[in-house]
């Protein structure tokens, strides 16, 4: 029975239809695990633990960077540096302090997996990379637990609800195999709207909310999709696949096993050979020798924003245009940089397959910035 206290602070939530008293009740016994504290991750832990879901577990190994800020509105500034899981934490708390917060701070792996989702009733899936998408469904159809999906890129997302109950199809239904790696996005450098994160886990979060207390049609069957550049929705129905690998007919996944998989980036730039920032330093210095092209990779926004002295702007989409390749020379020495250190060594990647060696600069401008001045673009030669 709901106490007074309840009664005031769900009142908005127990005159919906459908809900109700019976329905908060089940909100609050509630047991609900959020894999991720990122772009979804955090509007939906702040909009299930303000519905009054009684416990949430929070699944996430990694720490508050000041890139987070655009679209993981769980975090803040002072929080930069901490354990997302505690900083997800602190928030939730400030919020509804009736709350029961249980943080995993640890990545998802097939050893851990089936231990900390056996505590929960529903599983919200909000990551990022398809080895942990993969594990999650497995885990949560093996162990028979419902879960919610959603996945972002730039003004797009998906959604869709997986009920584990073999009549409803499950996610390798949707997908039975990762997206190839050269149509995948780059992991660290895809970029997203952090509105589009906000309308995918606001789903997210209805959905959830629907599963527990029973209230609506559940996004089972069917996926919603949404682009924020043309502002559309569009929803389309799938079914069981009979010779799914997971669900099917003859099921041949029986434990839980880690999906290798990298992005695009990451397969392309096996093999290329990186240089520091102190390496760069000499290369760029040294008497009598010429000095290397360095190929500024990144987006031109991010080129308008300062440069390495001397650079020339090549975006990474040009490293595999065979056109523009050949107008690099072959007979000097190539140094891509790009933010971070991601991006560049998929350009020194595509490089090579056109018989150009180049090199990639760990840590990108980022690195550079922390001993040396950045060259505001007006000063550099017009781009490549």
């Amino acid at each position: 029975m709901l106490t007074p206290i309840e009664q005031e602070r769900y009142s908005r939530n127990i005159a919906v239809t459908g809900i109700g008293d019976a329905g908060q009740e089940k909100l609050l016994a509630a047991r609900v695990l959020v894999i991720g504290a990122g772009g979804l991750g955090s509007p939906v832990l702040l909009y299930l633990a303000a519905a009054g879901v009684g416990t949430l577990g929070i699944v996430d190994d990694d720490v508050v960077d000041l890139s987070n800020l655009q679209r993981q509105i769980i975090h803040t500034e002072c929080g930069a540096g901490a354990p997302k899981t505690e900083s997800a934490r602190r928030a939730i708390l400030s919020l509804n302090s009736m709350v029961t917060v249980n943080v995993h701070s640890e990545r998802l792996t097939s050893e851990r997996c089936s231990e900390i989702l056996k505590d929960y009733d529903i599983v919200v899936d909000t990551t990022d990379n398809f080895t942990t998408k993969y594990l999650v469904a497995d885990a949560c159809k093996l162990q028979g637990i419902p879960h919610v999906w959603a996945s972002v890129y730039q003004f797009y997302g998906q959604v869709s609800v997986f009920l584990a109950d073999g009549k409803q199809p499950c996610y390798r239904c949707l997908y039975p195999e990762p997206t190839p790696a050269h149509l995948a996005p780059n992991c660290a450098d895809g970029g997203v709207l952090g509105a589009v994160c906000a309308t995918l886990a606001s789903v997210q979060a209805s959905e959830t909310i629907k599963l527990i207390t029973g209230v609506g049609e559940l996004l089972a069957g069917r996926v919603l999709t949404w682009d924020a550049a043309s502002a559309r929705a569009q929803e389309f129905q799938f079914d069981r696949d009979p010779g799914c690998a997971l669900c099917g007919d003859t099921p041949i996944i029986e434990e839980l096993t880690e999906v290798p998989y990298a992005c695009s980036a990451e397969r392309v730039a096996e093999g290329v050979r990186e240089v520091t920032v102190a390496e760069l330093d000499e290369m760029l210095s040294a008497p009598g020798t010429e000095k290397p092209l360095l190929l500024d990779v990144r987006t031109s926004p991010e080129w308008d924003s300062g440069v390495i002295a001397g650079a020339t702007h090549f975006p990474l989409p040009l490293t595999v245009d065979a056109q523009a390749v050949d107008r690099l020379p072959r007979d000097r020495v190539i140094v891509a940089y790009c933010k971070g250190g991601v991006r560049s060594k998929a350009a020194a990647g595509n490089l090579q397959r056109f018989g150009i060696s180049a090199l990639s600069l760990i840590g990108g401008i980022e690195e550079w910035s922390q001993t040396h001045e950045i060259t505001p673009t007006l000063l550099e030669g017009s781009p490549a």
